[in-house]
């Protein structure tokens, strides 16, 4: 389906997409909302592929990056504020605009729908267990047509034909590229990529 004649019809948000699209595109600037823009068209096909929801696939990809934009001090604020996990303080953006940017949604749209809201949480670290709805916008946001990276065509082609090997084959590249980069890995990814390689491979 064309996404932009999507409709929300199942009140999982009190937002239709148009006003949920000019919300989003408040909170962060031109090429952050395109690729928001290109993740959601991903999202849903994905969604059509695998029999996921494609309104909640919609909504999740239209918030994924809402906080991407924020300062380090707003997010301090708010893991302080909602007594997040200290770890999160240990690490950065990469990993805030999820983590705490579901508790920025909630705070600022009123969403409450816990479903969306850990697809958000997830879509750049993981977790040892997904659904259907945290894969799809994880490997969404990995996939989207404007991507250009050394493997990226590999991922697409290979989430064409499973979307569990898509997941498994973003963790695998992702956790490397940190290791030959020597950045930390959040905990979270490591459990991700250890249940994943399991789920997938043995």
């Amino acid at each position: 389906m064309n996404v932009n004649d999507l409709e929300y019809q199942n009140n999982y948000i009190k937002y239709t997409r148009s006003e949920l699209i000019e919300r989003v595109s408040k909170s962060v600037n031109e090429s952050r909302f395109n690729h928001i823009l290109r993740v959601e068209k991903k999202a849903v096909e994905l969604a059509e592929q695998y029999n996921g929801d494609i309104e909640k696939a919609s909504i999740a990809a239209l918030l994924h990056d809402y906080a991407k934009q924020r300062s380090d001090a707003e997010f301090i604020k708010y893991i302080n504020k909602y007594e997040l996990k200290p770890i999160l303080l240990d690490y950065g953006n990469a990993i805030w605009h999820g983590v705490v940017g579901a508790e920025i949604i909630k705070s600022e749209l009123n969403i409450y729908d816990e479903e969306i809201l850990n697809a958000v949480r997830r879509h750049t670290i993981g977790a040892p267990v997904m659904t259907l709805l945290d894969q799809i916008t994880f490997v969404a946001d990995y996939i989207e047509d404007g991507r250009d990276f050394d493997g990226v065509k590999e991922a697409r082609e290979v989430t064409s034909k499973s979307l569990q090997e898509g997941v498994l084959y973003q963790l695998e590249h992702t956790t490397s590229y940190l290791v030959e980069n020597q950045k930390p890995i959040y905990p979270e990814m490591i459990d991700a990529y250890n249940a994943w390689v399991q789920r997938v491979k043995l």
